[in-house]
C-alpha cells in the first residue's frame, strides 16, 4: 500500500530531495527545529539570494514539516520564508494564512502570492526562527519579491535586532 508523504513523514520514514518518495532503509525525516527569541538572534545576517535552482535560498519561500510550539510531536506542513542560512542549516520563519494574524504581536502582513495556490494573503511570524536542514525541504514554493523581503529584513532588524 502507498502512503502520502505526510503519512511518511510522521511515521519517520524520510524523504527522497523534493519529491516525496521514500524507500526502506531511508534516513528518518529531520524535523525543522524551532526557537522563540526575544533578543537579538546572536549575530545572525540577513540574505536575499534566491535562485530556483532545486536548493532553498534566502529569499525563497519553501515548504517542510514544521512542528507546533505547543507541542513537538506533532505539526504540519507549511510554506517557510528563507531568511539566512548557517552552513547547512537554513534560518526561516513560518507563514500562515489564518486572517487573526493580522495585527497581532510578532506576525507582519506578507500579503498575496504564488507560495498560496489559493491566493489568500498570508503573514509572516518574525519571533519564531526556524532553523532547517536543507534536506528538510520539500519544495520550493515561490521568490518573495526584494520589496517584501526588505520590509520583513527591516522588521527583523528594528525589532529583533538582526544584522
Amino acid at each position: 500500500m502507498t502512503t502520502g508523504w505526510r503519512d511518511r513523514a510522521r511515521r519517520g520514514l524520510g524523504l527522497i530531495g523534493r519529491l516525496g518518495g521514500a524507500r526502506p532503509g531511508d534516513p528518518p525525516v529531520r524535523r525543522s527545529r524551532a526557537r522563540t527569541f526575544t533578543g537579538p538572534p546572536g549575530g545572525r545576517h540577513l540574505d536575499y539570494a534566491p535562485q530556483l535552482d532545486g536548493r532553498a535560498d534566502p529569499g525563497e519561500i519553501v515548504w517542510t514539516w514544521v512542528t507546533y510550539e505547543e507541542d513537538a510531536t506533532h505539526g504540519k506542513d507549511r510554506p517557510v520564508l528563507v531568511v539566512g542560512r548557517e552552513d547547512g542549516t537554513l534560518l526561516g520563519l513560518m507563514l500562515s494564512s489564518q486572517h487573526d494574524r493580522d495585527g497581532q504581536h510578532g506576525w507582519f502582513a506578507l500579503g498575496a502570492g504564488p507560495w498560496d495556490r489559493d491566493g489568500r494573503p498570508s503573514w509572516v511570524r518574525l519571533d519564531r526562527v526556524l532553523t532547517v536542514p536543507e534536506d528538510g525541504i520539500r519544495r520550493e514554493g515561490a521568490v518573495l519579491d526584494r520589496r517584501r523581503f526588505d520590509a520583513v529584513a527591516a522588521r527583523l532588524r528594528s525589532d529583533y535586532g538582526w544584522l
